[in-house]
């Protein structure tokens, strides 16, 4: 889609190269998320049919992709392109087409690799049992829903190592249609498997459980009460994940973020929207220096001029 970075052209990775280099020349470390949007995009920017784990159609009628098509300004509504079903073959394709952006990271040198597996994008899709249909080895149950991240997973640790692997979840997201039930089955059983399996991954990423992109916590909550789930927290998972490092974001600010490291809750804190209009997050941090706001209608585009918003942001100045 407009906007969205990829690692799939030699222009891309040379692109990237130059981003990664910048990153260690500062005595950080750099990863790489790899991104499949599945039905969460039409194919009039895609320029092929959209994949995802069945043929189901957006449950909104009215919702449209962010984005007009190409030399339009009509919104393209979700409902009127039915997603293509994956064939197992497709599926073994998609894979394979994952684990080349993976090895191209590595080769450019980025520090390892996170799958995006959550914010309901395709391996996602997989795990959500609305979106999912099937009644093959890749659907009709918590456990087969799992397949295709199980299967992504071992490929990509063939293909980067297993200690230069990170995977991001998101349990209880709603984002892009995701209304899957069994949510502790499935995650359960995701989490236990891929920690057995897979014992030295890089770390895990996840979102707490009442953050959400779209809904309000009072809306988020009515969802997690539906569920079952009134007081769910990450605890589960943490126990599950145990010496894998496991690292937790949504709506961490300068005022919740204490403490909370130092309890051995998560071991690290995640931010993004703050890290955009902080360049200095850290040391606004660690200073007790007020955070900037960020423009969210700055954070997708394309735009005419995209530092606008993104990378004009000033340090903190202390004598202001």
């Amino acid at each position: 889609m407009p906007g969205v970075p990829g690692i799939f052209l030699e222009e891309q990775a040379q692109g990237w190269k130059k981003v990664v280099d910048a990153v260690h020349a500062k005595g950080a470390y750099i990863y790489a998320q790899l991104w499949h949007s599945g039905r969460a995009n039409i194919p009039q920017l895609t320029g092929t049919p959209i994949v995802a784990p069945s043929s189901i159609p957006w449950d909104d009628p009215n919702e449209c992709f962010m984005y007009p098509a190409p030399h339009s300004t009509t919104p393209v509504r979700y409902s009127e392109q039915l997603p293509l079903e994956l064939t197992v073959e497709h599926i073994h394709k998609t894979i394979r087409d994952y684990c080349s952006a993976a090895k191209t990271a590595m080769e450019l040198g980025f520090d390892g690799v996170e799958l995006h597996g959550g914010n309901g994008y395709l391996p996602e899709q997989f795990l959500s049992s609305n979106i999912n249909k099937r009644t093959d080895e890749y659907g009709g149950s918590p456990e087969k829903r799992c397949k295709f991240v199980f299967d992504l997973m071992a490929e990509l640790a063939k293909t980067v190592g297993e200690d230069n692997l990170a995977i991001r979840l998101t349990p209880f997201g709603l984002f892009n249609q995701a209304r899957s039930e069994q949510r502790l089955e499935t995650w359960g059983h995701l989490c236990r498997e891929l920690k057995k399996r897979h014992p030295n991954l890089s770390y895990v990423s996840f979102i707490e459980p009442r953050y959400e992109q779209i809904f309000s916590e009072a809306e988020k909550q009515q969802f997690l009460d539906s569920w079952g789930l009134p007081d769910v927290e990450l605890t589960m998972f943490r126990k599950i994940w145990g010496d894998t490092p496991f690292f937790s974001a949504g709506g961490f600010d300068q005022y919740n973020s204490w403490g909370v490291l130092e309890s051995g809750r998560y071991d690290a804190l995640l931010y993004g929207r703050f890290f955009i209009s902080n360049p200095d997050l850290v040391e606004r941090l660690r200073n007790g220096w007020p955070l900037a706001p960020y423009d969210r209608s700055r954070f997708y585009g394309p735009f005419e001029d995209p530092t606008i918003g993104f990378t004009d942001y000033p340090a903190y100045d202390e004598k202001l």
